[in-house]
Formats: structure tokens, sequence, C-alpha cells
């Protein structure tokens, strides 16, 4: 990734060249952006970044060695925190069965009584 010019607009890189850059496949790339787990822009409809985030895509998935001090913090996003579910949607619900097809039909027509004209064949 290059440096840009003072006044430039920054470049744009897809989601293609950031996975070839980090050496995985652009579907990758595109999911962890979907589910936000890392920084993007959308333009068009399209997954767009910056050297800024590919660098910070870089330090969220680094591994460091057990015992090793932290990486120095750099410029995080700051997280958001999630909203509590409603209440309705934190209880279970109580699943009960259907009355299968055969006996609701049996029932809505007399439980088994055959009908003058409507004999099977």
């Amino acid at each position: 990734m290059t440096a840009a010019a003072p006044g430039a607009l920054p470049p744009l890189y897809s989601a293609g060249q950031v996975a070839k850059a980090l050496g995985c496949s652009a579907w990758w790339v595109k999911e962890q952006a979907r589910r936000r787990r890392v920084p993007f822009t959308l333009v068009g409809g399209s997954y767009r970044f910056t050297e800024e985030h590919f660098a910070e895509i870089i330090s969220v998935f680094e591994e460091r060695p057990a015992g090793s001090p932290p990486a120095p913090a750099g410029p995080a996003r700051p997280s958001q925190p999630r909203a509590a579910p409603p209440a309705a949607a934190r209880a279970p619900a109580r699943l009960t069965a259907r009355t299968p097809r055969r006996a609701r039909n049996s029932a809505a027509a007399g439980a088994g009584t055959e009908q003058p004209g409507s004999a099977r064949r």
C-alpha cells in the first residue's frame, strides 16, 4: 500500500486487494466487514478499505505469545454497547405441538363419517 500525496484523496482498496495482501479470500474479508469485525467504508454498496483500515485489520487479528507485553494502543474504534434484548425475547417460549392434519380433517368431517357422493377410489 502506498502513501498518498498531501491534499489528495486517500486510496480505497477493494476486498480482493486487501485479501491478496493478507493472503486470504475476498469472501473472508467481506464476511468480517459484514459482521462488523473490521473497519471499512461502504461506497456504492461495495466494501472499501483505506490504509488505516488495513493496518487496523492486521492489529485486530494479531496474536501475541503468552507473557509478552501487549501491543501499544493505537487509535482504536470505540466499541458500542449492545442494547439489551426486550424482556419477551429473553424468556424461552413454550412450544406446543400442532394437531396432526388427519385428526383435524376427520374432526371437521364428523369424526370419520362418509358424506354421500364422497366415496374414495
